[in-house]
Formats: structure tokens, C-alpha cells, sequence
């Protein structure tokens, strides 16, 4: 007895079974009409959504795969524009100091045959000073000469002794 008391709890009637499918379609009804719909909408938008953000992952992905080639490419450039630089400040450099040791060089020869020039021009002036001092001293001499009387051996000595004594050298 025991088993059938339990077999009929367990086993269904059929007022149960009838009421519980009337239920259940009705209740499939109402979903289909105001549930499904809603919820389906909600999925395939949520579909798209996450579709268009890994698009835009991906996108964002090679861009920035993009912007990383392209930063290596500049700052190879950026390398290579530094040496161009110092490689032209290291000439430059070198173009100055050349040209300046060139103009001193210039300047200092120059500067000495200007001083041999003044040198050869002071040595004309002493040497002309000279020749006219000797010019004056010999024509005081023909002077004292020609005024004394010439006649005697001993007349024209005495001159030229008197004529030395007054000279003097320095």
C-alpha cells in the first residue's frame, strides 16, 4: 500500500496534466507576443555592439602597431638628422678655425713685410742722410780748401790737419 499511495503522489492526474500545458502554451504565447521579440532585439543589438568594439579593437591594434612603425621611423630620421647636424657643426668648426688661421697668417705676413718695408725705407733715409752729410762735409772741406792758399806742400798739409781736427765723426 505503501508503494501505490506513493506511485499515485508521484504519477500525474490528468486535470493536472490538461491545465498545466493550458499554462505552459499560454504562457508561450504571451512570451512570443511581448518577451521574445524585446529579448531577441537585445541580443543582436548587444551582438553588434560587441562585434563593432573589437572591430574598433582591432582598428585601434593596427593603428597603434601604425603609429609604433612609424615612431621607430622617426626617431631613426631624428638619429640621423642629429649626425647630419653635428657632422656639418664639426666642419663648420674646422672651416672656422682654417679660415681664421689663414687670415692670421694673412695678417702676420702683412704685418712683416710692412715692418721690411719700413725697415729698407728707414735704412734709404739713414743712407741718404748720410751721403748728404758726407756731400755737406766735403764741400765745408773744397770750401777751406779754396779759400786758403794752396801754393805749398806744407800750406796743404797743415790744412788737412787743421781740416781733421775740426771734423767730427760723430
Amino acid at each position: 500500500m505503501s508503494l501505490f499511495i506513493l506511485a499515485s503522489l508521484v504519477t500525474p492526474g490528468i486535470g493536472l496534466i490538461f491545465w498545466t500545458a493550458i499554462v505552459f502554451l499560454l504562457l508561450l504565447g504571451i512570451l512570443g507576443k511581448f518577451a521574445w521579440k524585446p529579448i531577441l532585439t537585445a541580443i543582436k543589438t548587444r551582438e553588434e555592439g560587441i562585434e563593432k568594439a573589437l572591430g574598433a579593437a582591432e582598428r585601434a591594434l593596427n593603428d597603434m602597431r601604425e603609429l609604433k612603425s612609424n615612431n621607430e621611423k622617426m626617431l631613426v630620421e631624428a638619429r640621423n638628422e642629429r649626425d647630419a647636424l653635428m657632422k656639418e657643426a664639426r666642419e663648420t668648426k674646422e672651416s672656422i678655425i682654417a679660415e681664421a688661421k689663414n687670415k692670421a697668417q694673412k695678417d702676420a705676413d702683412r704685418i712683416l713685410a710692412g715692418a721690411r718695408e719700413q725697415i729698407i725705407n728707414e735704412k734709404n733715409a739713414a743712407v741718404a742722410e748720410l751721403k748728404n752729410q758726407v756731400a755737406s762735409l766735403s764741400i765745408e772741406i773744397a770750401e777751406k780748401i779754396l779759400r786758403s792758399d794752396l801754393s805749398t806742400d806744407e800750406k796743404q798739409k797743415a790744412l788737412v790737419n787743421n781740416l781733421m781736427k775740426d771734423v767730427n765723426l760723430n
